[in-house]
């Protein structure tokens, strides 16, 4: 777990083009994670940098950025959980479209 977090950093050290890309450069700056090593107890806090990575959404930003093969299986999952997002978005779209509507009338 720990190294995986590790190789998902070096590697947005690692490509400068990505990593410097200049929306991602800034999203990254205004998200801003930092962690505090206390105690010397660097695996505690690269477990916390993974979850502030997470709840932030960087951990996204990075797994979107990947270079090597996905899966067909994998690409599938992928395209189902888009396409559920994508349906639920309409209907509440959809659901306040019409309180809307009534609250016209």
């Amino acid at each position: 777990m720990i190294s995986s977090v590790m190789k998902q950093v070096s590697t947005i050290f690692n490509r400068p083009n990505v990593a410097l890309n200049p929306l991602n450069w800034e999203l990254q700056q205004w998200r801003g994670i930092r962690v505090k090593v206390r105690n010397n107890n660097l695996d505690q806090a690269l477990f916390l940098m993974q979850r502030k990575m997470q709840s932030s959404g960087i951990e996204r930003l990075i797994k979107r950025e990947q270079l090597h093969h996905i899966k067909n299986s994998e690409k599938r999952v992928l395209s189902r959980k888009i396409l559920e997002r994508k349906i639920r978005s309409q209907e509440l779209a959809r659901k306040l479209k019409s309180i809307l509507i009534k609250k016209v009338r």
